[in-house]
């Protein structure tokens, strides 16, 4: 196994929000990619038609995991509630209990390493 935090969030667009769904992924793919070095994925997902939203992140390690959530908070966090509602937040792999805290208000759910491996 690793140390590697990773997740699955679902969200739903905010109705007549798309155009600004768009701008706000730009940004903050633009910035994570840029700015965060121990993010190892970064992908997002949208439906048909246009009303829900997947992404998938992964992190290097718990400290990583962190940055990611610092630069979050200062920059996206009110544009991104404000045009998402996410409906499914599930974390895989080995956040620490600091990240745990940091995505308590998130709703967060946990699924512990049962087997398997990573290339």
């Amino acid at each position: 196994m690793n140390n590697h935090v990773y997740w699955m969030l679902e969200l739903d667009v905010q109705a007549g929000r798309e155009h600004d769904f768009r701008a706000l992924m730009k940004a903050m793919v633009t910035a994570t990619e840029n700015d965060e070095p121990g993010t190892l994925a970064y992908e997002w997902s949208i439906s048909d038609d246009g009303t829900k939203v997947h992404i998938f992140e992964r992190y290097a390690d718990s400290a990583a995991t962190m940055q990611h959530l610092a630069n979050f908070g200062e920059k996206f966090a009110a544009r991104f509630l404000e045009v998402l509602n996410p409906t499914s937040f599930m974390v895989y792999g080995a956040p620490s209990q600091e990240v745990r805290d940091a995505l308590a208000a998130f709703g967060a759910a946990y699924m512990q390493p049962a087997g398997g491996f990573t290339r």
